[in-house]
């Protein structure tokens, strides 16, 4: 639903005229602030108990511990079905570095499919370390040898192998990162599509906000591949090559070799330990902070001009400013602490070669292989320098990896899966609940029922529906009605499966909603849902959304019966027009008919229509809703939801919602003939149309 005045505490009105929908005390339209909320309401993500904090009004840091408010922002245009379970930060029972194990162990699950490739890169990476540090070794027992000017004999054999272990350190290392991208980003495309699937199967539709949903998609996503790059693979190849190191050393002067471990445990243990601890709490806001930066973005690129007309455009940007001002200073404390600690890392190598040469001169080691331990110290410490990264690295990944385990956690019901059945419902005899989803087709007729369904979206607010009871057998058409924020969007997204009701039972068949699965519901219930969505696409591949092989008789039935025909026809490329971002190319009128178009192609078995002819004149909207009806198929029930009461009179059924409970209902006749909402409205909306409509102060 999109018009009319937007009621407080109803997430189910999108909220068309302001982002945000209504100001704290449900008066006015404004932008909504992401600080405290009010009483009665959710937190929302950003600023869930144990989530980083987002920008404070101060320059200073927040308290651990506190969520600060981020100013007046505007909200989100669109939301998007999400997981919960943000936060990063520690709390009593369930320590941040324990979830930061656990959400390693979610992600490391879904690897093992790829373990042997992951292995080779690992295998690959220590070679390629190794062979630069005998390349190294060799290459300096080669230069002080033929200081000597010894005969040519004895250095063929080094001049070899410094040339094969230079050539080889190449090979290596290309065929390490061709064989662990390979892998990596085979797994990262099953995680993409396993948080994919987990966010279009959420039913609670209004939990989450489509610009932190996307960061999770793409950013966080791309955490999992910079665990495995960036610190499993390096750090595990820079532990066996110390190891290597060691030994080699222990070959020469074990003294030396003793020294060498305790500079390798320094820089591959003390260190990277140290950078953890440095970077731990800075780097656990940087990914909340990207996902509520993320939000600013979308809310001021799609939100502009709902902005400007209500003057929050200033408020809105400075509070994108001052979390991206947040953001760097985070980053540069990061980058500084890198630093530091990488400078560190350069004094203990230093340190530790001069420790291996005093060592090794008073062992009576020769001069040479002084200079060989010398110079391997150096190298091999600069190699478990690379744990000092991989551990900074895996600090800052820790908070995307959790948001992106949250997802995994969550179940996705498989194809034909058999679903959990929802308390008190029976099996259906003959066959599970496959049997059921497969039987809830596009082309099989369905019965449908409300009994008593009661939702409250917040506890202690009104509730959205209150005991509403609605039989839609097959075949059957009814509309619902009534004022804005009466509950119809509500009804229409409890039929579909995007909200669970409080109370009562909606059935299809005698079985549960909630025991369909996901994605096998749509094709027994759907249709045009309010703020439907036109890709940045052509005609046709908008419409084949809708019946993905359907023919061009199909799709001129379906844009026929939407009015949308001609207006394709029309068009120089015709089918292939493309139709904008968002259907920018396109009219309001014209996309609402595409969007109608579409949903009249997919045919399903219960159609349900929100608003089918929003933005379009009178004339031409009676014209639509005939035409789509006509084209609904025999024994295909329809649920019409609208504002606008012509065209209903060939209805089996009205109902009349108001403050979510049935006011009224019946057939067009029954309801013109008493007294009540309905028949002023219809009355009121027949005289405006005809123009004879007084408005009087």
């Amino acid at each position: 639903m999109s018009t009319g005045p937007i009621v407080p505490d109803r997430p189910d009105q999108p909220g068309r005229a302001v982002p945000g929908g209504v100001s704290p005390d449900g008066a006015t339209p404004a932008a909504r602030d992401l600080g405290t909320p009010t009483p009665g309401e959710t937190n929302p993500p950003e600023l869930s108990s144990g989530s980083a904090p987002t920008e404070p009004e101060s320059d200073e840091p927040p308290r651990a511990g506190t969520a600060t408010g981020a100013g007046s922002a505007a909200a989100p245009v669109g939301v998007v079905a999400a997981g919960a379970g943000q936060g990063t930060g520690a709390s009593a029972d369930d320590p941040a570095g324990r979830r930061g194990v656990r959400a390693e162990q979610a992600v490391l699950r879904l690897a093992r499919p790829y373990l042997g490739r992951l292995v080779g890169a690992g295998l690959l990476a220590a070679a390629t370390e190794f062979a630069g540090l005998a390349l190294m070794a060799t290459a300096t027992w080669l230069l002080m040898s033929a200081a000597g000017r010894p005969p040519l004999d004895r250095l063929t054999v080094a001049i070899v192998a410094v040339r094969a272990l230079a050539i080889s350190r190449g090979v290596f290392r290309y065929t390490e990162r061709l064989a662990g991208h390979d892998a990596v980003l085979r797994l990262i495309t099953d995680v993409r599509a396993r948080v994919f699937a987990t966010l279009a199967a959420r039913r609670d539709a209004a939990a989450q906000r489509s610009g932190d949903a996307l960061s999770r998609l793409v950013s966080d996503v791309e955490a999992v591949q910079d665990l495995l790059l960036r610190v499993l693979v390096p750090g595990a190849a820079a532990a066996l090559v110390g190891a290597l190191a060691v030994a080699g050393a222990a070959l020469i002067s074990p003294p030396a070799a003793g020294v060498l471990a305790a500079g390798l445990l320094v820089a591959g243990v003390a260190l990277p330990a140290l950078a953890t601890g440095l970077t731990r709490r800075a780097a656990a806001e940087v990914a909340p902070l990207r996902g509520a930066l993320a939000v600013d973005a979308i809310d001021l690129t799609h939100g502009a001009a709902d902005l400007a007309a209500f003057g929050a455009t200033g408020r809105a940007l400075a509070t994108a400013e001052r979390r991206a001002r947040r953001l760097a200073r985070l980053e540069r404390r990061l980058a500084a602490t890198g630093f530091a600690v990488d400078a560190a890392g350069v004094l203990v190598g230093g340190a530790t070669a001069a420790a291996v040469v005093l060592v090794a001169l008073r062992a009576g080691v020769g001069g040479v292989l002084v200079g060989v331990l010398a110079v391997g110290a150096l190298a091999a410490v600069e190699i478990a320098s690379a744990l000092v990264g991989a551990a900074r690295q895996w600090t800052q990944l820790r908070a995307a990896l959790v948001r992106v385990a949250a997802l995994l956690g969550e179940p996705v019901p498989a194809p034909g899966a058999e679903p959990a059945r929802a308390p008190g419902t029976a099996p259906v005899p003959g066959g599970g609940a496959t049997a059921a989803a497969r039987a809830a087709g596009r082309d099989g007729p369905h019965d449908l029922r409300f009994d008593q369904v009661g939702v409250r979206y917040r506890p202690g607010a009104a509730p959205a529906l209150d005991g509403v009871s609605l039989d839609l057998p097959a075949g059957r058409r009814v509309a619902v009605v009534g004022p804005s924020g009466a509950g119809k969007s509500t009804l229409a997204a409890v039929l579909t499966g995007a909200v669970r009701p409080d109370g009562g039972r909606v059935t299809l068949d005698g079985r549960d909603l909630s025991a369909y699965p996901a994605e096998e519901l749509p094709r027994a219930i759907g249709g045009l849902l309010a703020e439907a969505y036109v890709f940045h696409a052509s005609v046709r591949e908008n419409l084949l959304l809708g019946r993905p092989r359907a023919d061009e008789a199909e799709l001129t039935a379906a844009t026929r019966a939407a009015g949308l025909l001609d207006w394709v026809r029309s068009q120089p490329e015709g089918w292939d027009t493309m139709v904008g971002e968002e259907g920018g190319q396109l009219s309001g009128g014209q996309r609402q008919r595409l969007a109608l178009a579409r949903a009249l192609l997919a045919a399903p078995a219960v159609l349900v229509l929100d608003e089918p002819t929003e933005g379009l004149d009178p004339a031409a909207a009676d014209a639509v809703l005939a035409s789509a009806l006509a084209a609904t198929p025999p024994g295909h029930s329809v649920l019409l939801i609208t504002h606008r009461l012509s065209g209903l009179a060939e209805l089996d059924e009205i109902v009349v919602l108001d403050a979510g409970r049935v006011a009224q209902r019946g057939r067009h006749a029954e309801l013109m003939a008493r007294p009540g909402w309905y028949r002023e409205q219809w009355l009121l909306q027949a005289a405006a149309e005809r123009g004879y409509l007084a408005l009087t102060p």
